[in-house]
């Protein structure tokens, strides 16, 4: 009896907590949705190690699908401190590879960002976490940061679009 009446009195607080668990896990994004979700169709991986993809541009739009998700908001991009150390995928950060860091998409994920200043488009892949500043929706190595010609400025504004690799080999490395 005298148990049962401890565990009832801390119920509430154990509601209280897990409440706050639960919508800690919502993201607050800093970013706008330009579409909603769409259907997933077949996607690849950049096939150079690279990163770089060396076929046609029709032909990788035809072979990406439809992307999970379509957003606008800053970037920016990180190199030189960071060039060799871990990402949180557990592969080491290569900034001459067309990779990304963003706060939630999975490990694997492609996307293709668009500089909205000036229409140049790059296609990395997902395999850290960031950017940890406030504002910002993505983090691009620097050749990707190159390729969309925004180094000059640091951080410009862009349109991305999310796509799921189907493939689980990027997801976390032991």
């Amino acid at each position: 009896m005298i148990m049962k009446s401890k565990v009832t009195a801390y119920i509430p607080f154990l509601l209280l907590i897990m409440a706050l668990q639960l919508s800690g896990c919502q993201t607050s994004s800093t970013y706008t949705s330009v579409q909603g979700s769409v259907p997933l169709t077949s996607v690849r991986h950049p096939e150079t190690p690279s990163g770089q993809n060396t076929s046609g541009e029709d032909d990788e739009s035809e072979e990406m699908g439809a992307p999970f998700l379509v957003a606008e908001g800053k970037a920016s991009f990180y190199a030189d401190r960071f060039h060799g150390r871990l990402t949180a995928n557990g592969e080491r950060f290569n900034m001459y590879a067309l990779t990304a860091a963003h706060k939630s998409l999975p490990f694997g994920s492609i996307v293709k960002v668009t500089n909205l200043d000036n229409g140049k488009e790059v296609v990395v892949r997902i395999n850290d976490r960031g950017p940890f500043i406030k504002g910002r929706v993505i983090d691009l190595s620097l050749e990707a940061a190159k390729e969309i010609d925004m180094i000059r400025d640091g951080v410009t504004k862009v349109r991305l679009e999310a796509y799921e690799t189907g493939t689980e080999e990027n997801t976390q490395a032991s």
